[in-house]
């Protein structure tokens, strides 16, 4: 994470946004595009959505109360695969919004959506599926979701997976079916 000013703007004001009720409740962030956001090309860059994208992940954390039982346990966040499409540019301080949503949960792992969406606007600039979980070091090995949520006291079973998380989540395979020899 290398937006350390954005970082501490979303903790220290975490307080002030309503709760996050997982899994169903989206975190929304409101960011602008400023002048070490852009690339040659003069929009925001490629690499600095995924960053972003980060944020809003640690907003859902935060603003869920998964915070707490992460840093007890020391449980590490880890994205395993993603995949975005860029739909239009978002411009020199042009606002935008950062909608993340769960989407999709296995036994370990959750499928989330990041939307980016050019303030005032309907207009999606950005649509992106993040595959991730929480990882216990001591253990070796991934938190149960089922852990998760009884963390925060929520008992849910994962919504059925859309066609494009399919897509998403059989490419994923398939790509570590690929590598798997490396």
């Amino acid at each position: 994470m290398n937006l350390w000013l954005r970082l501490l703007w979303l903790i220290a004001t975490a307080w002030r946004r309503p709760r996050i009720d997982l899994p169903f409740a989206h975190s929304s962030l409101r960011f602008r595009v400023w002048p070490h956001d852009l690339d040659t090309s003069l929009h925001l860059n490629n690499g600095r959505y995924w960053t972003l994208m980060d944020l809003g992940r640690t907003d859902l954390m935060i603003r869920s109360g998964l915070w707490r039982p992460v840093l007890r346990n020391g449980w590490t966040p880890v994205v395993s695969a993603g995949q975005i499409r860029f739909r239009r540019e978002l411009r020199p301080f042009q606002a935008f919004d950062l909608e993340t949503r769960l989407l999709h949960w296995d036994a370990t792992r959750v499928v989330m959506e990041h939307r980016l969406i050019a303030a005032g606007t309907d207009t999606i600039a950005a649509i992106a599926l993040v595959q991730a979980g929480l990882y216990n070091r001591k253990r070796r090995s991934f938190v149960p979701v089922h852990r998760l949520m009884e963390a925060i006291g929520v008992v849910a079973h994962s919504p059925q997976a859309t066609p494009e998380v399919e897509a998403f989540l059989s490419a994923g395979d398939t790509l570590r079916r690929a590598t798997a020899s490396d």
